[in-house]
Protein backbone atom coordinates (compact mmCIF):
# COMPACT_ATOMS: atom_id res chain seq x y z
CA UNK A 1 0.00 0.00 0.00
CA UNK A 2 1.11 3.59 -0.59
CA UNK A 3 1.35 6.05 2.31
CA UNK A 4 2.28 9.37 0.65
CA UNK A 5 2.25 11.37 3.89
CA UNK A 6 4.42 8.98 5.87
CA UNK A 7 8.07 9.88 5.40
CA UNK A 8 9.78 7.93 8.17
CA UNK A 9 10.51 4.22 7.86
CA UNK A 10 12.63 1.54 9.46
CA UNK A 11 14.41 0.46 6.27
CA UNK A 12 14.61 2.22 2.92
CA UNK A 13 15.55 0.29 -0.23
CA UNK A 14 16.60 2.17 -3.38
CA UNK A 15 15.75 0.29 -6.56
CA UNK A 16 12.88 -2.14 -7.16
CA UNK A 17 15.04 -4.30 -9.40
CA UNK A 18 16.01 -7.89 -8.79
CA UNK A 19 17.75 -7.49 -5.42
CA UNK A 20 15.43 -4.73 -4.21
CA UNK A 21 12.29 -6.79 -4.77
CA UNK A 22 13.67 -9.70 -2.75
CA UNK A 23 14.88 -7.45 0.06
CA UNK A 24 11.50 -5.71 0.26
CA UNK A 25 9.81 -9.09 0.48
CA UNK A 26 12.02 -10.41 3.24
CA UNK A 27 12.37 -7.26 5.36
CA UNK A 28 8.65 -6.41 5.31
CA UNK A 29 7.60 -9.87 6.50
CA UNK A 30 7.52 -8.52 10.06
CA UNK A 31 4.35 -6.36 10.08
CA UNK A 32 5.94 -4.04 12.63
CA UNK A 33 8.92 -3.25 10.37
CA UNK A 34 8.12 -0.38 7.99
CA UNK A 35 9.84 -0.63 4.61
CA UNK A 36 10.01 1.94 1.81
CA UNK A 37 10.92 0.67 -1.67
CA UNK A 38 11.81 3.37 -4.20
CA UNK A 39 11.86 2.86 -7.97
CA UNK A 40 12.82 5.47 -10.57
CA UNK A 41 10.80 3.73 -13.28
CA UNK A 42 7.13 2.92 -13.52
CA UNK A 43 4.87 -0.11 -13.30
CA UNK A 44 5.71 -3.31 -15.15
CA UNK A 45 2.26 -3.68 -16.70
CA UNK A 46 3.24 -3.16 -20.36
CA UNK A 47 2.40 -6.30 -22.33
CA UNK A 48 5.81 -6.44 -24.03
CA UNK A 49 7.41 -6.98 -20.62
CA UNK A 50 5.41 -10.16 -20.07
CA UNK A 51 5.80 -11.64 -23.58
CA UNK A 52 9.28 -13.20 -23.54
CA UNK A 53 10.39 -11.98 -26.96
CA UNK A 54 9.35 -8.47 -25.90
CA UNK A 55 12.96 -7.73 -24.98
CA UNK A 56 13.25 -6.64 -28.61
CA UNK A 57 10.97 -3.73 -27.71
CA UNK A 58 11.85 -3.02 -24.07
CA UNK A 59 15.63 -2.72 -24.52
CA UNK A 60 16.66 0.73 -25.77
CA UNK A 61 13.17 2.01 -24.94
CA UNK A 62 13.08 4.84 -22.36
CA UNK A 63 9.80 3.47 -21.03
CA UNK A 64 11.68 0.53 -19.49
CA UNK A 65 15.40 1.15 -20.00
CA UNK A 66 17.71 3.86 -18.63
CA UNK A 67 19.27 3.92 -22.12
CA UNK A 68 22.78 4.54 -20.87
CA UNK A 69 25.68 4.76 -23.32
CA UNK A 70 29.34 4.10 -22.70
CA UNK A 71 32.16 6.49 -23.32
CA UNK A 72 34.04 5.84 -26.58
CA UNK A 73 35.89 2.56 -26.00
CA UNK A 74 39.44 2.31 -27.40
CA UNK A 75 39.14 -1.47 -27.20
CA UNK A 76 36.11 -1.31 -29.49
CA UNK A 77 37.87 0.91 -32.04
CA UNK A 78 36.44 4.04 -30.49
CA UNK A 79 32.81 2.96 -30.51
CA UNK A 80 30.34 4.09 -27.85
CA UNK A 81 27.74 1.38 -27.25
CA UNK A 82 24.27 1.24 -25.72
CA UNK A 83 24.28 0.03 -22.13
CA UNK A 84 20.80 -1.24 -21.20
CA UNK A 85 19.68 -1.20 -17.56
CA UNK A 86 16.10 -1.78 -16.42
CA UNK A 87 14.11 1.29 -15.35
CA UNK A 88 10.83 -0.31 -14.32
CA UNK A 89 9.52 -2.53 -11.52
CA UNK A 90 11.65 -5.66 -11.64
CA UNK A 91 14.60 -3.68 -12.98
CA UNK A 92 16.70 -5.54 -15.50
CA UNK A 93 14.81 -8.77 -14.77
CA UNK A 94 11.89 -7.15 -16.61
CA UNK A 95 13.90 -6.58 -19.81
CA UNK A 96 16.72 -9.14 -19.71
CA UNK A 97 17.14 -12.47 -21.49
CA UNK A 98 15.46 -14.44 -18.64
CA UNK A 99 18.38 -16.88 -18.59
CA UNK A 100 18.90 -18.71 -15.32
CA UNK A 101 22.61 -19.24 -14.82
CA UNK A 102 24.25 -19.47 -11.40
CA UNK A 103 27.87 -19.49 -12.54
CA UNK A 104 30.50 -22.06 -11.59
CA UNK A 105 31.69 -23.32 -8.23
CA UNK A 106 35.05 -21.56 -8.58
CA UNK A 107 33.31 -18.18 -8.84
CA UNK A 108 31.84 -18.49 -5.38
CA UNK A 109 34.89 -20.09 -3.81
CA UNK A 110 36.86 -17.10 -5.10
CA UNK A 111 34.38 -14.72 -3.45
CA UNK A 112 34.87 -16.59 -0.19
CA UNK A 113 38.63 -16.20 -0.53
CA UNK A 114 38.69 -12.48 -1.33
CA UNK A 115 36.13 -11.62 1.38
CA UNK A 116 37.57 -13.99 3.98
CA UNK A 117 34.04 -15.28 4.57
CA UNK A 118 33.01 -18.85 3.77
CA UNK A 119 29.40 -17.72 3.64
CA UNK A 120 30.09 -17.19 -0.06
CA UNK A 121 31.60 -20.58 -0.93
CA UNK A 122 29.93 -22.79 -3.51
CA UNK A 123 28.24 -25.17 -1.09
CA UNK A 124 26.59 -22.34 0.83
CA UNK A 125 25.69 -20.52 -2.38
CA UNK A 126 24.12 -23.69 -3.78
CA UNK A 127 21.96 -23.99 -0.67
CA UNK A 128 20.82 -20.38 -1.09
CA UNK A 129 20.05 -20.86 -4.79
CA UNK A 130 17.97 -23.94 -4.06
CA UNK A 131 16.03 -22.20 -1.29
CA UNK A 132 14.73 -19.44 -3.57
CA UNK A 133 14.14 -21.60 -6.65
CA UNK A 134 10.94 -23.17 -7.99
CA UNK A 135 12.37 -25.67 -10.48
CA UNK A 136 10.12 -27.15 -13.15
CA UNK A 137 11.28 -30.72 -12.49
CA UNK A 138 10.98 -30.64 -8.71
CA UNK A 139 13.53 -30.75 -5.94
CA UNK A 140 16.75 -32.69 -6.30
CA UNK A 141 20.43 -32.51 -5.39
CA UNK A 142 20.89 -29.36 -7.48
CA UNK A 143 17.52 -27.64 -7.46
CA UNK A 144 14.77 -26.46 -5.14
CA UNK A 145 11.00 -26.38 -5.62
CA UNK A 146 9.67 -24.27 -2.76
CA UNK A 147 11.14 -20.88 -3.66
CA UNK A 148 9.82 -17.92 -5.60
CA UNK A 149 12.07 -17.90 -8.68
CA UNK A 150 10.37 -20.02 -11.32
CA UNK A 151 12.77 -21.87 -13.62
CA UNK A 152 11.51 -23.64 -16.74
CA UNK A 153 12.71 -25.36 -19.89
CA UNK A 154 12.46 -23.73 -23.34
CA UNK A 155 9.06 -23.98 -24.99
CA UNK A 156 10.41 -23.95 -28.54
CA UNK A 157 13.16 -25.89 -30.29
CA UNK A 158 15.01 -25.16 -33.53
CA UNK A 159 16.51 -27.72 -35.91
CA UNK A 160 19.46 -25.45 -36.58
CA UNK A 161 20.27 -25.25 -32.87
CA UNK A 162 19.92 -29.00 -32.37
CA UNK A 163 22.47 -29.36 -35.17
CA UNK A 164 24.71 -26.73 -33.53
CA UNK A 165 24.70 -28.80 -30.36
CA UNK A 166 25.78 -31.85 -32.36
CA UNK A 167 28.48 -29.77 -34.02
CA UNK A 168 29.78 -28.68 -30.62
CA UNK A 169 29.94 -32.34 -29.62
CA UNK A 170 32.06 -33.01 -32.71
CA UNK A 171 34.47 -30.40 -31.33
CA UNK A 172 34.65 -32.22 -27.97
CA UNK A 173 32.16 -29.97 -26.17
CA UNK A 174 29.85 -32.64 -24.75
CA UNK A 175 26.07 -32.48 -24.67
CA UNK A 176 24.97 -32.21 -21.04
CA UNK A 177 21.50 -32.15 -19.42
CA UNK A 178 21.81 -28.68 -17.92
CA UNK A 179 24.10 -26.10 -16.34
CA UNK A 180 23.96 -24.82 -12.72
CA UNK A 181 25.71 -27.78 -11.11
CA UNK A 182 29.04 -26.08 -10.48
CA UNK A 183 30.90 -27.14 -13.63
CA UNK A 184 29.33 -25.77 -16.79
CA UNK A 185 31.60 -27.41 -19.38
CA UNK A 186 29.37 -28.69 -22.16
CA UNK A 187 26.41 -27.71 -24.33
CA UNK A 188 22.75 -27.53 -23.29
CA UNK A 189 19.62 -25.50 -23.73
CA UNK A 190 19.22 -22.64 -21.30
CA UNK A 191 16.76 -22.80 -18.45
CA UNK A 192 14.70 -19.64 -18.12
CA UNK A 193 12.84 -17.46 -15.66
CA UNK A 194 9.40 -18.01 -17.14
CA UNK A 195 6.10 -19.35 -15.89
CA UNK A 196 3.90 -21.08 -18.47
CA UNK A 197 5.37 -19.11 -21.33
CA UNK A 198 5.32 -15.71 -19.61
CA UNK A 199 8.35 -13.79 -18.31
CA UNK A 200 8.76 -14.32 -14.58
CA UNK A 201 10.60 -11.25 -13.34
CA UNK A 202 11.84 -10.74 -9.82
CA UNK A 203 8.93 -8.34 -9.30
CA UNK A 204 6.58 -11.22 -10.18
CA UNK A 205 8.47 -13.51 -7.82
CA UNK A 206 8.96 -11.27 -4.79
CA UNK A 207 7.12 -7.95 -5.02
CA UNK A 208 3.66 -8.38 -6.52
CA UNK A 209 2.60 -11.17 -4.13
CA UNK A 210 3.23 -8.91 -1.10
CA UNK A 211 2.38 -5.43 -2.42
CA UNK A 212 -0.64 -5.18 -0.13
CA UNK A 213 1.38 -5.46 3.07
CA UNK A 214 0.40 -2.44 5.14
CA UNK A 215 3.96 -1.92 6.33
CA UNK A 216 5.38 -1.78 2.77
CA UNK A 217 5.35 1.50 0.85
CA UNK A 218 6.25 1.50 -2.84
CA UNK A 219 7.14 4.74 -4.60
CA UNK A 220 7.46 4.50 -8.39
CA UNK A 221 8.65 7.24 -10.76
CA UNK A 222 10.72 8.56 -7.88
CA UNK A 223 14.29 9.76 -8.35
CA UNK A 224 16.74 9.59 -5.46
CA UNK A 225 18.77 12.78 -5.44
CA UNK A 226 21.12 12.19 -2.52
CA UNK A 227 22.03 9.84 0.29
CA UNK A 228 21.85 11.90 3.48
CA UNK A 229 24.62 11.47 6.04
CA UNK A 230 25.59 13.00 9.37
CA UNK A 231 28.26 12.60 12.01
CA UNK A 232 27.77 9.32 13.80
CA UNK A 233 25.52 9.59 16.85
CA UNK A 234 26.06 8.10 20.29
CA UNK A 235 22.95 6.00 19.71
CA UNK A 236 24.50 4.36 16.65
CA UNK A 237 27.95 4.11 18.21
CA UNK A 238 26.52 2.24 21.19
CA UNK A 239 24.69 -0.41 19.17
CA UNK A 240 26.98 -3.29 18.28
CA UNK A 241 25.16 -4.19 15.07
CA UNK A 242 26.08 -0.78 13.65
CA UNK A 243 29.72 -1.17 14.65
CA UNK A 244 30.49 -4.44 12.89
CA UNK A 245 33.29 -4.92 10.31
CA UNK A 246 32.89 -2.21 7.64
CA UNK A 247 30.92 -0.04 10.08
CA UNK A 248 33.49 -0.30 12.89
CA UNK A 249 34.96 3.10 13.79
CA UNK A 250 32.73 4.87 11.27
CA UNK A 251 32.69 8.64 11.52
CA UNK A 252 29.43 8.99 9.62
CA UNK A 253 26.05 7.36 9.40
CA UNK A 254 23.16 7.52 6.95
CA UNK A 255 19.80 8.78 8.12
CA UNK A 256 17.78 9.05 4.93
CA UNK A 257 17.46 10.24 1.36
CA UNK A 258 16.48 13.28 -0.61
CA UNK A 259 14.02 12.26 -3.32
CA UNK A 260 12.16 13.85 -6.21
CA UNK A 261 8.58 12.75 -6.89
CA UNK A 262 6.12 14.57 -9.12
CA UNK A 263 8.51 17.54 -9.33
CA UNK A 264 8.49 17.87 -5.55
CA UNK A 265 11.54 17.27 -3.35
CA UNK A 266 11.04 15.34 -0.13
CA UNK A 267 13.14 13.88 2.66
CA UNK A 268 12.59 10.28 3.71
CA UNK A 269 14.32 8.98 6.82
CA UNK A 270 15.27 5.50 8.03
CA UNK A 271 15.45 4.39 11.65
CA UNK A 272 17.59 1.35 10.84
CA UNK A 273 19.26 1.20 7.42
CA UNK A 274 19.33 2.49 3.88
CA UNK A 275 20.06 -0.17 1.24
CA UNK A 276 21.12 0.76 -2.28
CA UNK A 277 19.99 -1.82 -4.83
CA UNK A 278 20.05 0.47 -7.84
CA UNK A 279 22.47 -1.65 -9.86
CA UNK A 280 26.09 -1.54 -10.97
CA UNK A 281 25.69 1.82 -12.71
CA UNK A 282 23.32 3.74 -10.44
CA UNK A 283 24.44 2.56 -6.98
CA UNK A 284 28.02 3.88 -7.31
CA UNK A 285 26.73 7.00 -9.07
CA UNK A 286 24.39 7.76 -6.17
CA UNK A 287 27.19 7.25 -3.66
CA UNK A 288 29.49 9.58 -5.57
CA UNK A 289 27.04 12.47 -5.88
CA UNK A 290 26.41 12.04 -2.13
CA UNK A 291 30.10 12.54 -1.30
CA UNK A 292 31.07 8.88 -0.93
CA UNK A 293 33.86 7.87 -3.30
CA UNK A 294 37.33 8.86 -4.42
CA UNK A 295 38.02 12.29 -2.92
CA UNK A 296 40.10 13.39 -5.89
CA UNK A 297 37.34 12.52 -8.34
CA UNK A 298 34.62 14.09 -6.20
CA UNK A 299 36.52 17.34 -5.85
CA UNK A 300 37.13 17.46 -9.59
CA UNK A 301 33.37 17.52 -10.26
CA UNK A 302 32.47 19.88 -7.42
CA UNK A 303 31.22 17.39 -4.82
CA UNK A 304 32.37 17.79 -1.21
CA UNK A 305 33.87 14.46 -0.08
CA UNK A 306 32.37 12.90 3.04
CA UNK A 307 34.06 9.51 2.93
CA UNK A 308 37.11 8.76 0.78
CA UNK A 309 36.36 5.36 -0.75
CA UNK A 310 38.56 4.95 -3.80
CA UNK A 311 36.79 1.79 -5.00
CA UNK A 312 33.35 3.31 -5.53
CA UNK A 313 32.64 3.02 -9.25
CA UNK A 314 35.93 1.25 -9.98
CA UNK A 315 36.46 -2.46 -10.76
CA UNK A 316 33.73 -2.49 -13.45
CA UNK A 317 33.61 -5.90 -15.14
CA UNK A 318 31.33 -7.02 -17.94
CA UNK A 319 31.01 -9.86 -20.41
CA UNK A 320 31.86 -8.71 -23.91
CA UNK A 321 30.08 -10.79 -26.53
CA UNK A 322 31.56 -11.11 -30.01
CA UNK A 323 28.63 -11.64 -32.31
CA UNK A 324 29.47 -13.73 -35.36
CA UNK A 325 26.61 -13.99 -37.88
CA UNK A 326 26.13 -16.93 -40.25
CA UNK A 327 23.63 -17.10 -43.08
CA UNK A 328 21.92 -20.51 -43.16
CA UNK A 329 19.53 -22.35 -45.45
CA UNK A 330 17.17 -25.36 -45.31
CA UNK A 331 15.77 -24.26 -41.97
CA UNK A 332 13.71 -21.59 -40.28
CA UNK A 333 14.98 -18.80 -38.06
CA UNK A 334 13.28 -15.90 -36.34
CA UNK A 335 14.51 -13.51 -39.05
CA UNK A 336 12.35 -14.91 -41.83
CA UNK A 337 9.44 -15.95 -39.61
CA UNK A 338 9.11 -12.41 -38.33
CA UNK A 339 9.55 -10.72 -41.69
CA UNK A 340 6.75 -12.77 -43.27
CA UNK A 341 3.29 -11.44 -42.37
CA UNK A 342 1.58 -14.83 -42.46
CA UNK A 343 4.15 -16.62 -40.27
CA UNK A 344 4.20 -13.63 -37.94
CA UNK A 345 0.45 -14.02 -37.41
CA UNK A 346 1.00 -17.74 -36.92
CA UNK A 347 3.57 -17.12 -34.21
CA UNK A 348 1.21 -14.72 -32.46
CA UNK A 349 -1.66 -17.22 -32.55
CA UNK A 350 0.58 -20.04 -31.30
CA UNK A 351 1.58 -17.89 -28.37
CA UNK A 352 -1.93 -16.63 -27.64
CA UNK A 353 -3.46 -20.12 -27.65
CA UNK A 354 -0.68 -22.38 -26.39
CA UNK A 355 1.91 -20.04 -24.80
CA UNK A 356 4.52 -21.76 -26.94
CA UNK A 357 6.54 -21.10 -30.06
CA UNK A 358 9.06 -18.40 -30.99
CA UNK A 359 7.41 -15.67 -28.91
CA UNK A 360 8.38 -17.60 -25.75
CA UNK A 361 12.06 -17.71 -26.56
CA UNK A 362 14.78 -15.78 -24.79
CA UNK A 363 17.33 -13.95 -26.96
CA UNK A 364 19.62 -16.96 -26.65
CA UNK A 365 18.25 -20.49 -26.52
CA UNK A 366 21.30 -22.74 -26.69
CA UNK A 367 24.49 -22.36 -24.68
CA UNK A 368 27.93 -23.91 -24.57
CA UNK A 369 30.90 -23.58 -22.21
CA UNK A 370 34.49 -24.52 -23.01
CA UNK A 371 38.10 -23.56 -22.37
CA UNK A 372 39.79 -21.09 -24.68
CA UNK A 373 42.99 -23.09 -24.13
CA UNK A 374 44.01 -26.00 -21.94
CA UNK A 375 45.78 -23.80 -19.40
CA UNK A 376 42.40 -22.66 -18.03
CA UNK A 377 41.31 -24.26 -14.75
CA UNK A 378 37.68 -24.39 -15.90
CA UNK A 379 35.51 -23.28 -18.80
CA UNK A 380 36.24 -19.61 -19.50
CA UNK A 381 34.29 -18.94 -22.69
CA UNK A 382 30.55 -19.17 -23.28
CA UNK A 383 28.42 -19.18 -26.42
CA UNK A 384 24.93 -17.72 -26.54
CA UNK A 385 23.48 -19.22 -29.72
CA UNK A 386 20.55 -17.35 -31.22
CA UNK A 387 18.26 -18.47 -34.08
CA UNK A 388 18.22 -14.86 -35.29
CA UNK A 389 20.54 -12.02 -36.16
CA UNK A 390 20.40 -8.26 -35.92
CA UNK A 391 22.93 -5.41 -35.95
CA UNK A 392 22.29 -4.72 -32.24
CA UNK A 393 19.42 -4.92 -29.78
CA UNK A 394 16.80 -2.31 -30.52
CA UNK A 395 17.40 -2.51 -34.28
CA UNK A 396 15.60 -4.53 -36.97
CA UNK A 397 16.39 -8.16 -37.66
CA UNK A 398 18.49 -8.91 -40.72
CA UNK A 399 16.39 -9.65 -43.83
CA UNK A 400 18.00 -13.05 -44.41
CA UNK A 401 17.93 -16.41 -42.61
CA UNK A 402 20.76 -16.44 -40.07
CA UNK A 403 21.96 -17.47 -36.63
CA UNK A 404 24.25 -15.72 -34.18
CA UNK A 405 26.73 -17.85 -32.22
CA UNK A 406 27.95 -15.15 -29.86
CA UNK A 407 31.02 -15.95 -27.77
CA UNK A 408 32.18 -14.19 -24.63
CA UNK A 409 35.10 -14.30 -22.20
CA UNK A 410 33.71 -15.33 -18.81
CA UNK A 411 36.66 -14.09 -16.75
CA UNK A 412 37.79 -10.82 -18.34
CA UNK A 413 40.87 -9.16 -16.84
CA UNK A 414 39.96 -5.72 -18.20
CA UNK A 415 38.56 -3.30 -15.64
CA UNK A 416 36.54 -0.16 -16.24
CA UNK A 417 34.68 2.40 -14.14
CA UNK A 418 31.49 4.34 -13.46
CA UNK A 419 32.04 8.00 -12.55
CA UNK A 420 29.66 10.85 -11.87
CA UNK A 421 30.06 13.59 -14.47
CA UNK A 422 28.82 16.38 -12.20
CA UNK A 423 26.99 16.93 -8.89
CA UNK A 424 23.68 16.86 -10.77
CA UNK A 425 21.87 13.61 -9.90
CA UNK A 426 19.85 13.83 -13.12
CA UNK A 427 22.95 13.81 -15.33
CA UNK A 428 23.97 10.31 -16.35
CA UNK A 429 27.34 9.07 -15.10
CA UNK A 430 30.21 8.33 -17.42
CA UNK A 431 30.56 4.62 -18.17
CA UNK A 432 33.91 3.31 -19.34
CA UNK A 433 34.13 -0.47 -19.64
CA UNK A 434 37.72 -0.55 -20.93
CA UNK A 435 36.98 -3.67 -22.97
CA UNK A 436 39.83 -5.68 -24.50
CA UNK A 437 42.46 -3.60 -22.72
CA UNK A 438 44.62 -6.57 -21.68
CA UNK A 439 46.61 -9.04 -23.73
CA UNK A 440 44.82 -11.90 -21.99
CA UNK A 441 41.39 -10.64 -23.07
CA UNK A 442 42.56 -10.14 -26.65
CA UNK A 443 43.97 -13.67 -26.73
CA UNK A 444 40.69 -15.15 -25.46
CA UNK A 445 38.69 -13.11 -27.98
CA UNK A 446 40.70 -14.46 -30.92
CA UNK A 447 40.48 -18.00 -29.56
CA UNK A 448 36.71 -17.67 -29.18
CA UNK A 449 36.26 -16.60 -32.80
CA UNK A 450 38.44 -19.47 -34.01
CA UNK A 451 36.51 -22.01 -31.95
CA UNK A 452 33.23 -20.60 -33.27
CA UNK A 453 34.46 -21.29 -36.79
CA UNK A 454 35.47 -24.83 -35.87
CA UNK A 455 31.96 -25.53 -34.64
CA UNK A 456 30.28 -23.88 -37.63
CA UNK A 457 32.47 -25.93 -40.01
CA UNK A 458 31.49 -29.24 -38.40
CA UNK A 459 29.68 -32.00 -40.34
CA UNK A 460 26.49 -31.66 -38.29
CA UNK A 461 25.86 -28.21 -39.77
CA UNK A 462 26.84 -28.95 -43.37
CA UNK A 463 23.26 -29.45 -44.62
CA UNK A 464 22.43 -25.90 -43.53
CA UNK A 465 25.28 -24.50 -45.70
CA UNK A 466 26.40 -21.89 -43.16
CA UNK A 467 28.08 -18.84 -44.69
CA UNK A 468 29.99 -16.51 -42.41
CA UNK A 469 28.67 -12.96 -42.82
CA UNK A 470 30.41 -11.50 -39.78
CA UNK A 471 33.28 -11.14 -39.29
CA UNK A 472 33.65 -12.74 -42.75
CA UNK A 473 35.74 -15.74 -43.79
CA UNK A 474 38.28 -13.49 -45.53
CA UNK A 475 39.48 -12.45 -42.07
CA UNK A 476 42.11 -15.01 -41.07
CA UNK A 477 45.16 -13.58 -39.31
CA UNK A 478 45.24 -13.07 -35.55
CA UNK A 479 45.65 -9.34 -36.10
CA UNK A 480 42.58 -9.21 -38.34
CA UNK A 481 40.57 -11.34 -35.89
CA UNK A 482 41.58 -8.99 -33.08
CA UNK A 483 40.31 -6.06 -35.10
CA UNK A 484 37.11 -7.96 -35.86
CA UNK A 485 36.58 -8.54 -32.15
CA UNK A 486 36.96 -4.81 -31.58
CA UNK A 487 34.42 -4.07 -34.33
CA UNK A 488 31.84 -6.70 -33.36
CA UNK A 489 32.14 -6.77 -29.58
CA UNK A 490 29.25 -5.45 -27.48
CA UNK A 491 27.93 -5.81 -23.96
CA UNK A 492 25.96 -8.86 -22.96
CA UNK A 493 24.43 -6.75 -20.17
CA UNK A 494 26.35 -8.10 -17.15
CA UNK A 495 28.04 -5.13 -15.41
CA UNK A 496 29.23 -5.98 -11.89
CA UNK A 497 31.81 -5.10 -9.28
CA UNK A 498 31.56 -1.32 -8.92
CA UNK A 499 30.99 -1.44 -5.14
CA UNK A 500 32.92 -4.62 -4.51
CA UNK A 501 32.95 -6.73 -1.37
CA UNK A 502 36.33 -7.47 0.14
CA UNK A 503 38.16 -8.48 3.28
CA UNK A 504 37.65 -6.03 6.16
CA UNK A 505 38.86 -6.64 9.73
CA UNK A 506 37.03 -6.04 12.99
CA UNK A 507 38.37 -2.48 13.14
CA UNK A 508 36.92 -1.56 9.77
CA UNK A 509 40.25 -1.69 7.93
CA UNK A 510 40.24 -3.09 4.41
CA UNK A 511 42.97 -5.33 3.05
CA UNK A 512 42.55 -3.73 -0.41
CA UNK A 513 42.01 0.01 -0.75
CA UNK A 514 39.46 -0.56 -3.53
CA UNK A 515 37.19 -2.58 -1.23
CA UNK A 516 33.88 -0.77 -0.73
CA UNK A 517 31.84 -3.36 1.18
CA UNK A 518 32.45 -6.05 3.74
CA UNK A 519 31.12 -9.57 3.16
CA UNK A 520 27.66 -8.52 4.36
CA UNK A 521 27.51 -5.61 1.93
CA UNK A 522 28.00 -2.88 4.55
CA UNK A 523 29.60 0.29 3.17
CA UNK A 524 33.02 0.90 4.69
CA UNK A 525 33.05 3.94 6.97
CA UNK A 526 29.33 4.82 6.64
CA UNK A 527 27.21 3.13 9.29
CA UNK A 528 23.63 2.05 8.48
CA UNK A 529 24.35 1.97 4.73
CA UNK A 530 24.58 -1.10 2.48
CA UNK A 531 24.82 -1.79 -1.22
CA UNK A 532 23.15 -5.03 -2.25
CA UNK A 533 23.09 -5.72 -5.98
CA UNK A 534 25.40 -6.88 -8.77
CA UNK A 535 27.84 -4.09 -7.94
CA UNK A 536 28.63 -6.00 -4.73
CA UNK A 537 30.35 -8.84 -6.59
CA UNK A 538 34.14 -8.84 -6.18
CA UNK A 539 34.52 -10.62 -9.52
CA UNK A 540 32.12 -11.48 -12.30
CA UNK A 541 30.52 -14.91 -12.37
CA UNK A 542 30.81 -17.41 -15.22
CA UNK A 543 27.57 -16.65 -16.99
CA UNK A 544 24.48 -14.51 -16.66
CA UNK A 545 24.40 -12.45 -13.49
CA UNK A 546 20.78 -12.27 -12.35
CA UNK A 547 20.75 -15.52 -10.38
CA UNK A 548 23.99 -14.67 -8.51
CA UNK A 549 22.53 -11.26 -7.67
CA UNK A 550 19.50 -12.96 -6.14
CA UNK A 551 21.77 -15.20 -4.07
CA UNK A 552 23.55 -12.11 -2.74
CA UNK A 553 20.26 -10.44 -1.83
CA UNK A 554 18.90 -13.52 -0.06
CA UNK A 555 22.15 -14.05 1.86
CA UNK A 556 22.27 -10.44 3.08
CA UNK A 557 18.54 -10.39 3.91
CA UNK A 558 19.07 -13.37 6.20
CA UNK A 559 22.00 -11.65 7.89
CA UNK A 560 19.95 -8.48 8.47
CA UNK A 561 17.03 -10.42 9.92
CA UNK A 562 19.26 -12.50 12.16
CA UNK A 563 20.64 -9.32 13.76
CA UNK A 564 17.43 -7.30 13.97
Amino acid sequence: MNHPNQLNFDTIIVGAGSAGCLLANRLSKDPNHRVLLIEAGGEDDWFWIKIPIGYLFTIANPRTDWCFKTEPEPGLNGRSINYPRGRVLGGSSSINGMLYMRGQSGDYDHWAKVTGDNTWNWQNALSIHKSIENYFDGENEWHGSKGEIRVEEPRVKWKILDAWQQAASEQEIPTIPEFNRGDNFGCAYFHMNQKKGVRWSMADAFLHPIRNRKNLTLMTKTQVLKVLTKNISDTTRNQSRYQTKAWANSKHEVYGLEILKQNSKKIVTANNEVILSAGSVSSPHLLQISGIGSSSHLKSIGVDPICDLKGVGENLQDHLQIRSVYKVSNCRTVNTLYKNFITRIGMALQYAIFRSGPLTMPPSTLCAFAKSDQSQVSANIEWHVQPLSLPKFGEDLHPYNAITPSVCNLRPTSRGWIRAASPDPMEYPKIFCNYLSTEEDLKVAVSGLKKTREIMNSKALAKFTPKEELPGDHIQSDNDLTNAARNLGTTIFHPVGTCAMGKIDSNGKAENELTVLDSNCRVRGISRLRVVDASSMPTITSGNTNAPTMAIAETVAREILSNS
